[in-house]
């Protein structure tokens, strides 16, 4: 350990690394710029701390987003002044919204070069609007001792509100005034110049602690609150489920720490009281089939049938955390009005149905400990649902193993049946998060989708990918062509990954999902202003940032290309299809799957 003492700047800057590296921190993305340079000299000095450069801010942020996401650690965001920092807002946004711990660092100039046109300045404070968990500007660096000490102390808050009570992002604003290279300034510290008295300085700051995301807190029936300040939180009626008959688990969209204890504290729970466990193709519970019995993955194509959504109303929903993708689950769920309990720590409202609602601010590893049950018998409602499941699951599995042509759903048809086991996965927004819930089946593999469910955008979606497989077991990412595109700088971070990420590209040359809206059979505009396809070819692209290329011509070379997933580097494995026609093929056998049954 050691503290940059050659000037006022870089010693300030070195406090706040080296108090962030005590608390646990590994990463760090920095983006080139003068302002930031003592940010960025004291990183690259940081033991234990990897310093990663990329070039554009926006995939910078996206790209501490997916390693974030993947560790649960809080990751460093550094930026230099003016616009920079503007380009990590989308990815703020979505870490807000996702609950991902990001600390953005934006350099800045003094007060006294703000609002005189000195170049590169813009009003950095609140630059990010409400959206970080808290926002502060920092004092000008001195190497007085409470100066240091309100250095130190600010980055341990800072680190804290990145974390509790929920995970989100912490934007800093530091001014700088030249030097802002670490070159003699004339002032001196005789302060902590000692090992002695730097170990003093950082007493009590344990390195690792605090380090990732907090698992719940305890909660006990004498001891239940939701931690800083909040109220008592409400006794789950565990005693009260096991008495209802028509009762359903929602499994929503989930990224939790550990994946197998999370589907087996839904697993208990849905054996504790006899609820089938309606699964969303993004939530980790399809991977770990053989803890739940209960388990229903069909749940989108069964309530298109309007009987058989009518006979299947239920008068309770568990909700685990988020609601799932469907847009048929739900349309079923604001129909029916079943009293609705959601299961989650946070202090967010996940109910835009804005239904009969009660919210648990707790996880469901503490509701399947803490509050056990006699176990019911099964009832005829929960048999009816796993009769379907089993019914649908074949006629869906049968249509789709049987299916020749290019069709973009049967891609993540066959990812859930082949990937190695544990594969992480990042899903992009738009057709490939729906051909998930639609066709992924339930399996054993472990695998874990990632994904960025919080705003829903496509913008990061190949630097976030990359964040999930930097340091990580070989990853895959599923991705429409319009995706890929809006991210390509992501290829800049290629030389600087650490791990393996292969690209299933669903090159259908525009957007698929606005096939399926109403405004398709608009044309003009649709193909223009909707559809936008933009006629690249791959394989010259890729070239340009050397990535791999290949162009997969069958099912069966798909599959031989996925069983084994190389070490390092990135590839692009490009399938074509016609998007019109595969909205023709959803439009005509989606509700045809449970006709019959």
């Amino acid at each position: 350990m050691s503290i940059d003492l050659r000037n006022t700047n870089s010693a300030c800057a070195s406090i706040l690394v080296e108090t962030w590296r005590r608390l646990g921190l590994t990463t760090a993305v920095i983006c080139p710029g003068s302002r930031s340079t003592p940010l960025t000299i004291a990183f690259v000095q940081a033991s234990e701390v990897e310093a990663i450069s990329v070039l554009d801010e926006r995939s910078a942020a996206f790209f501490a987003l997916g390693i974030a996401k993947q560790t649960s650690k809080p990751v460093v965001v550094v930026v230099t002044s003016g616009t920079a920092g503007v380009n990590c807002y989308p990815a703020i946004v979505e870490a807000r919204e996702s609950r991902v711990p990001l600390i953005v660092l934006t350099a800045d100039r003094p007060p006294e070069l703000r609002h005189c046109h000195s170049g590169q300045t813009i009003d950095q404070l609140k630059l990010f609007g409400s959206y970080p968990n808290w926002q502060a500007e920092l004092a000008l660096p001195s190497l007085e001792i409470s100066t240091l000490r309100y250095l130190r102390q600010t980055a341990i808050y800072a680190w804290e509100r990145a974390l509790y009570p929920v995970s989100g992002v912490v934007h800093l604003n530091i001014p700088f005034r030249d030097p802002l290279a670490p070159i003699p300034d004339g002032n001196n510290s005789e302060f902590i110049s000692s090992p002695l008295e730097l170990e003093d300085f950082f007493a009590g700051i344990e390195t690792g602690s605090r380090a990732s995301v907090p698992q719940c807190a305890p909660t006990t029936p004498d001891s239940r609150t939701g931690g800083f300040g909040n109220p008592p939180l409400p006794t789950p009626p565990l005693h009260e489920w096991a008495q209802i008959h028509r009762g359903i688990i929602i499994a929503g969209i989930a990224q939790p720490q550990d994946p197998r204890e999370y589907c087996g504290a839904i697993a208990q729970l849905a054996k504790t009281v006899k609820f089938p466990v309606l699964a969303e193709g993004l939530s980790p519970a399809r991977n770990y089939a053989e803890l739940n019995p209960y388990l229903i993955s069909t749940y989108d194509l069964i309530l298109r049938q309007p009987q058989l959504a009518d006979k299947l109303k239920p008068d309770v929903a568990i909700q685990i955390g988020e609601l799932p993708t469907s847009k048929e689950l739900r349309s079923w769920l604001d129909r029916t009005q079943p009293q609705r309990w959601i299961v989650d720590p946070s202090d967010q409202n996940l109910d835009p149905l804005h239904g009969k609602t009660t919210h648990l601010r707790l996880c469901v590893e503490q509701l399947a400990q803490i509050y056990p049950t006699k176990p019911k018998l099964p009832s005829d409602y929960l048999q009816l649902w796993c009769d379907l499941e089993t019914k649908v699951r074949g006629v869906v599995d049968g249509a789709i193993a049987n299916l020749n042509q290019p069709f973009e759903g049967k891609v993540a048809w066959m990812l859930s049946q082949i990937l190695p086991p544990g594969t992480p996965l990042f899903i992009a927004n738009s057709m490939p998060v729906r051909d998930v819930e639609f066709f992924w089946m339930p399996s054993n593999s472990g695998v874990r989708p990632f994904v960025n469910r919080g705003a829903n955008g496509i913008d990061g979606t190949l630097s976030t990918a990359l964040g999930i497989a930097h340091h990580n077991q070989s990853s895959v990412m599923l991705t429409g062509d319009l995706a890929l595109l809006h991210d390509t700088n992501g290829f800049l971070i290629g030389k600087k990954l650490k791990g393996h990420l292969t690209i299933v590209l669903i090159n259908n040359n525009g957007g698929g999902i606005f096939e399926m809206l109403p405004i398709s059979q608009f044309d003009p505009p649709f193909e223009e202003f909707f559809a936008t396809p933009q006629d690249i070819n791959f394989a010259c692209l890729c070239q340009t940032y050397g990535v791999e290329h290949e162009l997969i011509a069958t099912w069966e070379d798909l599959q031989q290309r996925l069983k084994f997933l190389p070490a390092s580097g990135i590839r692009v494995l490009e399938l074509r299809t016609n998007r019109k026609a595969d909205a023709r093929w959803r439009q005509e056998n989606l509700a045809k799957f449970v006709k019959g049954i």
